[in-house]
């Protein structure tokens, strides 16, 4: 007995050295593998609209996304209805495939599933999956398949596609003819100018945390970041944002509140006004965090000192955008939410503060403002 404990004790110890080889190298196997992160709409989302509006203003079934850990191989997941490869899938309850297109974003982080037809059924349920067959970008595939679904609306109605913000995504503060500032103002996200000098560019390094961009080497020193390419790209994207913004059409609200919306709370979609439009109390924007608001304001847009605007029921900034054709005035300690696109001059008074992007295709001035770009 005795010599088959000397035999056995250290086969087992050699062994315990095995499984525990095996289980290591199995859970980095396990964490380089793609998953999914997000997806739009989310798990068990109800009164999910029918169909969406997109950038070119062509409706279409509801638009499915899906957001993924890294950078994936488009060829495993794009498809048509005529090139199925059934990787990225939706189906109705009785399991029938809806027909559709699958597109990655430029990035190849994010999948797109587009239903051919105009709407999805009303008040139907839907499940999407992704399978294990997407790789990511080195060929590794997912460990396991993710599944979730979702309900529409039981009345039809059309949902807008979010904004594109492109290369002018990180930046909180963006502007073409510079920003000025009063002493001291607390900027989180990147600030850039151009195509004017970086001169124009009057924050101090102290109060951006993130990279301030200027065109030549006139910037605020140490910190500017001497990068004419990326602002050029970015300053390009901001009027493109801004021309999408503007060109949505099929509008869900049209002037409302003859311009006023103080006092109101406004559900997800499009807002149309040929006028100036006030926020002359607080206002709520009230929706989940998948919906999108897109304003179009044709005249200026002017909130009062010390009014709110506030998101409710899981909105997000990110989806918030604010098309103004004039100037924007955000008052003194208001508080504003969502990203502005701002054709001309964009002025935060003193002490307010900004959950979102300043864009101003002209300047932008600053008084001691706190000025938070949202979460991607």
């Amino acid at each position: 007995m005795n010599n088959l404990k000397m035999i056995f004790k250290p086969l087992m110890g050699f062994m315990a050295l095995l499984l525990t080889a095996f289980v290591v190298s199995t859970s980095a196997a396990s964490a380089a593998a793609p998953t999914v992160v997000s997806s739009n709409p989310s798990n068990s989302a109800t009164n999910v609209p029918a169909s969406t509006n997109n950038s070119i203003n062509v409706v279409t079934g509801t638009v499915v996304t899906v957001t993924f850990s890294q950078a994936m191989d488009p060829t495993t997941i794009n498809s048509s209805p005529f090139a199925p490869q059934l990787a990225f899938t939706l189906k109705d309850v009785a399991g029938n495939n809806v027909p559709g297109t699958v597109t990655m974003n430029a990035t190849n982080t994010v999948a797109s599933f587009t239903p051919t037809a105009s709407a999805l059924s009303l008040n139907a349920a839907y499940t999407a999956t992704v399978s294990t067959a997407v790789r990511d970008a080195g060929g590794t595939a997912m460990a396991f398949p993710i599944a979730w679904s979702f309900v529409t609306k039981a009345i039809a109605s059309t949902a807008q596609e979010s904004v594109k913000l492109g290369a002018a995504g990180t930046f909180a503060i963006l502007s073409q003819t510079g920003i000025t500032d009063v002493y001291a103002s607390a900027i989180t996200g990147d600030v850039g100018t151009s195509p004017i000098t970086g001169a124009a560019l009057l924050l101090t390094c102290g109060e951006v945390t993130g990279k301030i961009y200027v065109v030549d080497a006139a910037g605020p020193l140490p910190c500017a970041v001497n990068d004419a390419t990326t602002l050029t790209a970015a300053v390009g994207d901001m009027g493109t944002a801004y021309l999408d913004a503007a060109g949505r059409t099929s509008a869900n609200f049209t002037e409302l509140g003859a311009g006023e919306i103080g006092g109101l709370t406004l559900a997800p979609g499009l807002y149309k006004w040929g006028t100036d439009v006030s926020i002359s109390t607080d206002v709520t924007l009230a929706g989940g965090p998948n919906d999108i608001w897109i304003f179009q304001v044709a005249g200026q847009l002017n909130q009062a000192s010390a009014k709110r605007i506030t998101l409710s029921g899981g909105a997000l900034a990110k989806n918030v955008f604010w098309q103004v054709a004039g100037s924007v005035s955000i008052g003194t300690t208001a508080h504003f939410e969502g990203v502005v696109l701002g054709k001309t001059l964009i002025a935060v008074n003193t002490g307010a503060s900004v959950s979102g992007r300043l864009f101003a295709q002209t300047a932008a001035t600053l008084q001691m403002n706190a000025i938070t770009q949202p979460a991607l």
